[in-house]
């Protein structure tokens, strides 16, 4: 029986929200891969406005009804026979102790029968983590359950080359601030191109997020980049998920 830690207390007010989908598209073998959950108000109103909310009172309440809700919602929507991966955001400074704020995650995912080995979770750039060392354990405990690790907005936040050679995650998100209008960029270009070698060393997939333009696509499929997500691909959907663009795959095979 796991016991929780004093951090992990549940007794926050639930703050009001659900869940957008955002496929991503795998240009190698020419399919959708997986959708990445957004937040987004009851409503529809905008991640921003939820996020708004959160307060440290009620933090780790909020990630973890995050995670319970992107899973009840992915096992509704997706299609049994598809091997289909599910990424969620979550909040490091809202993980106090790793096996015991895992529970909700595991009952969620046994009781609606989603497997542990369809779940990414993905760790911003954005958020400051004072104690690097507790993230590692973070990112330790999730391997050994069976997650997908992925650090998103790689080139725009605290840690940069450093939290990559710490975490040694699975999946890197490139920001999209260095996709927006790669196609004409040669820095841009040349910036890419050295993550993707990188990555491809330390055996780390790269997915290009922000992807707005068939140019940019193209562009980033030349430089080797085999994973997508963006508004040309599919826009986040409320409540259900986006078919992708149906030129995606035709492209990805005329770049081969």
């Amino acid at each position: 029986m796991l016991v929780g830690c004093a951090g992990c207390r549940d007794d926050a007010e639930s703050l009001d929200f659900t869940m957008a989908f955002q496929p991503i598209f795998d240009a190698e073998h020419g399919r959708v891969w997986g959708h990445e959950a957004l937040v987004r108000g009851p409503g529809g109103e905008s991640a921003t406005s939820v996020l708004g909310q959160v307060t440290d009172a009620n933090r780790y309440r909020f990630d973890q009804d995050c995670r319970v809700r992107a899973i009840e919602l992915a096992a509704r929507l997706f299609p049994a026979d598809d091997d289909l991966r599910l990424s969620i955001n979550f909040l490091p400074n809202a993980v106090y102790e790793p096996v015991a704020c895992l529970r909700a995650t595991l009952a969620t995912a046994a009781r609606v029968g989603f497997p542990l080995a369809s779940l990414v979770f993905e760790l911003t750039e954005d958020e400051r983590v004072d104690e690097p060392e507790h993230l590692v354990s973070i990112v330790e405990e999730y391997r050994r359950q069976g997650f997908t690790m992925a650090v998103d907005d790689f080139g725009a936040g605290h840690a940069g080359l450093t939290r990559l050679v710490d975490l040694r995650p699975d999946l890197v998100k490139i920001d999209m601030h260095l996709v927006r209008g790669i196609d004409t960029d040669p820095a841009r270009q040349a910036v890419v191109q050295a993550v993707v070698v990188m990555a491809s060393t330390l055996d780390v997939v790269v997915l290009a997020e922000g992807v707005e333009t068939e140019a940019e696509y193209a562009t980033l499929l030349d430089l080797g980049v085999p994973l997508f997500q963006g508004y040309w691909f599919g826009r986040p959907t409320l409540e259900a998920l986006s078919p992708v663009h149906p030129d995606a795959a035709a492209v990805a095979a005329a770049a081969r």
